[in-house]
């Protein structure tokens, strides 16, 4: 007993440390300043991010796109804490993580931020609701089931929280990853190629889930993609080129980010510089007064 009211008393510590600095942070969920990761060294060296400056707003939904080899992925391993940057600073929430401890940045993970990934990553022996509460019986508390049925009935699943994941669609699995990532109402929700499994209606179901997540709950996403139609999704789309900022779009539609990835991979293959002008870098910082966006506007290592 007492080993267990130790660890609520370090719990609470914690959510105090962390709540303080949010409320310090206003309304910021990201803040990568001067980010750069690189891996190896001399002439072998692979220059992954090469001073990634960004902001973004609580509520706000943004897209990471680029050619492959841009850094997407590098870019959101380090801005959730899974990946240490070279050099630069992560805050998430208000909260510098860059310097922290392996062990409270798995606190932090669990309880702060949720995670979609393409394969869903649900546990084939727990049923629906035992996989949605999974991130609390990590962080050591006790499950909200009554939160856990809310956040299934948001995402249409209420009536399968007795089943096992083997038992759903593609389809439903993900959503149940999108649930389970939503329970601890986390600050930011980083989702990795969230529809690069599934077919087209089943991830236009999916990337709406997202949206609402974002519209209705006030979540904010950070989603890498290839697809421009679950770009379209989004506020803003940023376009990674070789572990830089080279260009952004605002509220764009799935044919104007084609085309703009279009551009982008011409001049990656001509061999030209990445453009990180100051077009770029001004439109990396999404205005916290964008109305929010109810649908879309149309009808890999580092990545």
């Amino acid at each position: 007993m007492r080993l267990r009211r130790r660890r609520e008393e370090r719990r609470e510590e914690r959510r105090g440390e962390w709540g303080e600095a949010a409320a310090d942070a206003g309304g910021t969920a990201v803040e990568l300043r001067g980010v750069r990761r690189q891996y190896g060294r001399g002439s072998r060296a692979v220059h992954a991010l090469r001073g990634i400056d960004l902001t973004l707003p609580r509520g706000s939904f943004t897209a990471v796109m680029g050619p492959s080899g841009s850094g997407k992925s590098t870019f959101l391993q380090c801005a959730a804490g899974l990946d240490r940057p070279t050099a630069g600073s992560v805050r998430l929430g208000g909260t510098e993580i860059t310097g922290m401890t392996e062990d409270k940045l798995t606190a932090l993970r669990r309880t702060r931020l949720g995670f979609v990934f393409q394969s869903f990553n649900l546990l084939p022996s727990l049923t629906v609701e035992q996989n949605v509460v999974l991130p609390m019986r990590l962080a050591g508390a006790r499950p909200d089931r009554a939160r856990a049925r809310s956040v299934l009935a948001q995402v249409g699943l209420h009536e399968h929280a007795g089943r096992r994941p083997g038992m759903l669609s593609g389809g439903q699995q993900q959503r149940v990853a999108i649930a389970r990532a939503l329970v601890t109402s986390p600050d930011v929700v980083f989702a990795d190629e969230p529809t690069g499994a599934l077919d087209t209606g089943t991830a236009a179901e999916v990337l709406g889930l997202l949206r609402h997540a974002v519209d209705a709950l006030g979540a904010t996403v950070v989603m890498v993609t290839h697809d421009p139609v679950a770009a379209s999704y989004a506020d803003q789309v940023l376009f990674l080129d070789d572990g830089s900022i080279a260009d952004s779009m605002a509220r764009a539609d799935a044919q104007e980010v084609t085309a703009r990835m279009a551009r982008l991979t011409a001049r990656a293959a001509a061999g030209a510089p990445p453009r990180t002008a100051s077009t770029a870098s001004t439109a990396s910082t999404l205005s916290t007064a964008t109305t929010p966006v109810g649908a879309p506007l149309s009808g890999e290592t580092a990545r």
